[in-house]
């Protein structure tokens, strides 16, 4: 896995999953993704430490963070749960927590398998508009 072409893959991973790059939380959740693949270690601390880490990076508050996170969950969960529980490596009763949604993605990316799942699906939605937001990346820096 290049970092390269870390933001590219996470934007790809959210959209596969049903979001758009219209909610707030979208961006949110893709940063947080993208610390933890750096330094896993923040997903133990996640209101302590990766919340405040990336509501400083968009100038807004933690609680605002943790709400638009769990916004963007509540969609993955509606909108795309066979692709959310095949990256989780098992069958979900209940929508996942902020945290365990994190460290599914984060696993994901990391391993390098969620490219292989995402272009493994046989009805997987347009990929179009990925490369105008991943252009305008917010991960950098």
């Amino acid at each position: 896995m290049m970092l390269d072409n870390l933001p590219v893959e996470i934007y790809d991973a959210l959209y596969q999953l049903g979001l758009t790059a219209n909610y707030t939380g979208f961006f949110h959740i893709a940063y947080a993704v993208h610390l933890a693949v750096q330094s896993p270690q923040r997903l133990r601390l996640v209101t302590k430490w990766l919340y405040p880490d990336v509501a400083a990076y968009y100038n807004t508050t933690p609680a605002a963070v943790e709400r638009n996170i769990r916004s963007v969950n509540n969609i993955i969960w509606q909108e795309n749960r066979p692709l959310l529980e095949e990256l989780a490596h098992r069958h979900l009763e209940q929508r996942p927590r902020n945290t365990q949604l994190l460290a599914i993605l984060t696993a994901a990316i990391a391993a390098g398998s969620l490219g292989e799942k995402i272009g493994n699906l046989d009805e997987a939605p347009s990929r179009e508009g990925t490369a105008a937001v991943a252009g305008r990346s917010c991960l950098s820096g």
